[in-house]
């Protein structure tokens, strides 16, 4: 009878053991989190600042004409994270001088591995700015010139407080009324205002590019762009909380679409993104329908993942400006 038990356990044991290794690779690959813009296939964008950047060089994206979204006076300023008192690094830069210390203000969020130096931060910054805006390109922790606490990213969980804490700096440092500030995030950054808006009521809008719905299934997205089934995306939520504490699905766009409210949200995203696909836009349109407000997202043809802005860039300018001007009012009065 004892060796019967076995020989039920032991095949139920290597398969726990096989699909908590396969977890961890899972968990590990999904959530590490490249410190520094030089590191990975980016170190083009480098030495980018917002006086001077190049946006071409990596991932087939377009270089644009930057000299009208160039933005010569910036200071570097750094702040903590709301609650958990972070040290985080971002570019404040001000309004242009014709318009004065009434301007709304942004504060742009990256994605995953990249930084304020990447060209899909800078660019939409340059666009707001010429626009009459004040914009802050923060660095999210374990992320360019912030603080790098695990080496990882945590869909969102805890990069929520970074944003809020880029928020109370406008507010308290700045003097800027919560009802003039508004959010801008692409791909985990898009997620991470999402968040963040959720949590905080008085942010006032948020445009969003390429963010995902729901991050156990940007995981599943994830397994299908590298190849890997995606029945194993659960395994790496799982072994987040087993090996870290950390439950990834803990906080989601999703449910910060629930309690939004009827605040003014854009949603964009790229018709032929394989990383996180369109499918995610409009889940997040739907939710919003479920408040009772239409949203119809904009999809712009052909193009892969938050690589819009360089594809249809007048329009996206146009786009961006109309909406920030529309929910945060100009340089005057809201």
């Amino acid at each position: 009878m004892r060796r019967i038990a076995a020989a039920l356990v032991l095949p139920g044991v290597l398969i726990a053991a096989a699909y908590g290794a396969v977890g961890t690779l899972v968990y590990d690959q999904g959530t590490f989190a490249l410190p520094h813009c030089e590191q990975g296939p980016r170190p083009v964008w480098a030495n980018n600042q917002p006086a001077a950047y190049v946006t071409g060089g990596a991932f087939g994206i377009q270089n644009v004409d930057i000299t009208p979204y160039e933005m010569p006076i910036y200071e570097t300023v750094t702040f903590s994270s709301r609650s958990d008192s972070i040290t985080l690094q971002a570019w404040d830069v001000p309004a242009p001088l014709d318009v004065g210390d009434a301007a709304p203000a942004v504060i742009l969020v990256h994605g995953l591995n990249d930084c304020r130096r990447a060209p899909a931060i800078l660019l939409p910054a340059g666009m707001l700015h010429r626009a009459g805006f004040h914009v802050l390109l923060l660095d999210l922790r374990n992320h360019g010139d912030s603080q790098i606490t695990t080496g990882r990213m945590s869909g969102g969980l805890f990069e929520y407080l970074d944003v809020l804490g880029a928020w109370d700096w406008l507010v308290n440092a700045q003097g800027i009324p919560p009802e003039r500030i508004g959010l801008f995030g692409v791909s985990l950054g898009a997620a991470t205002t999402l968040i963040a808006a959720g949590e905080e009521p008085r942010i006032a809008a948020v445009w969003e590019d390429s963010s995902y719905a729901d991050v156990q299934l940007a995981i599943a997205d994830q397994l299908t762009y590298r190849g890997i089934p995606t029945f194993l995306a659960p395994a790496g939520v799982l072994m987040g909380r087993l090996l870290d504490g950390v439950d990834l699905s803990a906080r989601s766009p999703l449910a910060a679409i629930a309690i939004w409210g009827n605040r003014p949200l854009f949603i964009t995203h790229g018709e032929a993104d394989t990383r996180i696909p369109v499918l995610h836009a409009y889940r997040l349109a739907e939710a919003m329908r479920a408040n009772g407000i239409t949203i119809e997202p904009w999809i712009i043809p052909g193009s892969p993942h938050v690589q819009g802005m360089f594809d249809a860039t007048d329009e996206y300018e146009t786009r961006l400006v109309d909406f920030f001007r529309a929910s945060l009012g100009t340089g005057t009065n809201p």
